[in-house]
């Protein structure tokens, strides 16, 4: 199968300027200033580009594909993440996570969902374990799981400084770090540890620990919910400065408490005028996993839900409302998680890479077209590729 998409002005994520691009079946096959379409060949869909800007599928790096959540009864369960909840919001690559529930939500469902939505046509890996330490593996070890799984690509997440956390000590989080990275090492993975980071003053003492008392390096960590409070959010920007990745959800629920959640674009741009390597930061959605709301003696008191849009979303009030460059911003959420999680076919528009493209509305960087493997998902704005029991 041959696709052209003409005259698309390219961010890379780096700015490239307006090329052509031809797709040979799921990979991107040729990116010249112009590519004719040949007479006398084999049939070639044509997709003009013109006026509109072509971009790396976006990979959203923590979602709870088999849904999440429960922190107000069974009744609160969050339901599974559907393929077009992906493709409209621009997702072409996801990696799904588990969350509080590690008991009716297991790893074998995690998997078997992965592998529901790459046969409906996206890329899916998964994080092994949950909130709870011991890791609640798919295998006996973590290690295990990492060599002989292609989809487990690290651990998490793993809850600290949070209250419905397990307590993990700095032995634990150090032993669960050493096998991730083992197996990463002998499976060719990233293997880092995912860790869900509360609303505690403790932070990221536990990671600060296990770095400075063992030879496991920062890296290894890809610590989230970083902007979920103003004190975590300036605990954050210290992380950074030593060399650690940080990560920042997206998804929220309205709170009138000032100690709440720092919206992604404007942490963003604090963080650029911080001097933090834009290579260090990512956005996530944390879709279909619960938002509770907790009172100040930890009460349940509300729900909300994550949502894929919102990655976008936060992308583009970045661009528009902030003022960053878009080679800068689209990284977070390209470019950047590839690399953190060694996805080396994804995140940048490059001969030989994976066809994850979108297509923007130039007036108003809108979706208009995703790509996925070469397929083409939406078409104005539309879905055209559904989930089976969508």
């Amino acid at each position: 199968m041959l696709t052209l998409i003409k005259n698309g002005e390219i961010y890379s994520p780096n700015y490239i300027g307006k090329k052509d691009v031809l797709l040979v079946d799921q990979k991107i096959g040729f990116i010249q200033d112009k590519i004719d379409v040949p007479r006398d060949f084999v049939q070639i869909n044509v997709v003009d580009a013109t006026d509109k800007i072509l971009v790396p599928g976006f990979i959203d790096a923590h979602v709870h594909i088999t849904g999440g959540g429960g922190e107000g009864s069974y009744r609160t369960r969050t339901p599974e993440l559907q393929l077009t909840d992906a493709i409209l919001a621009g997702v072409t690559t996801i990696i799904g996570v588990i969350g509080t529930d590690g008991t009716t939500r297991t790893m074998s469902n995690l998997i078997a969902k992965a592998r529901g939505l790459e046969e409906e046509g996206i890329t899916c890996y998964v994080q092994t374990g949950s909130y709870q330490v011991p890791v609640k593996t798919l295998m006996e070890k973590i290690e295990d799981d990492l060599i002989l799984v292609d989809k487990i690509i690290g651990v998490g997440e793993i809850a600290i400084a949070d209250h419905r956390s397990s307590q993990p000590t700095v032995e634990e989080l150090a032993k669960i770090a050493s096998a991730a990275r083992i197996g990463g090492m002998l499976s060719g993975k990233a293997g880092v540890v995912n860790v869900h980071v509360g609303d505690s003053y403790e932070h990221l003492r536990l990671i600060e620990e296990v770095v400075k008392t063992t030879e496991i390096p920062i890296q290894q960590f890809y610590p989230t919910h970083m902007n979920r409070n103003p004190h975590l959010f300036e605990a954050a920007i210290e992380y950074a400065r030593n060399g650690g990745y940080i990560d920042f959800t997206t998804s929220s629920i309205p709170n009138d408490m000032e100690d709440w959640n720092i919206k992604c674009s404007k942490a963003l741009t604090r963080l650029l005028d911080e001097g933090i390597n834009i290579e260090q930061i990512t956005f996530t959605s944390d879709a279909q996993g619960s938002l509770p709301k907790f009172d100040e003696n930890g009460n349940f008191t509300g729900l909300g839900i994550g949502k894929v849009s919102s990655l976008f979303a936060e992308v583009q009030d970045s661009i528009l409302k902030e003022g960053i460059p878009p080679e800068i911003a689209f990284k977070v959420i390209t470019q950047n998680p590839a690399a953190i999680l060694k996805l080396d076919q994804k995140g940048r528009i490059q001969e030989g890479k994976d066809a994850d493209l979108v297509l923007l509305n130039k007036d108003d960087w809108s979706i208009n077209t995703v790509f996925a493997m070469g397929k083409i998902m939406v078409e104005d704005g539309e879905a055209i590729v559904k989930g089976t029991f969508e």
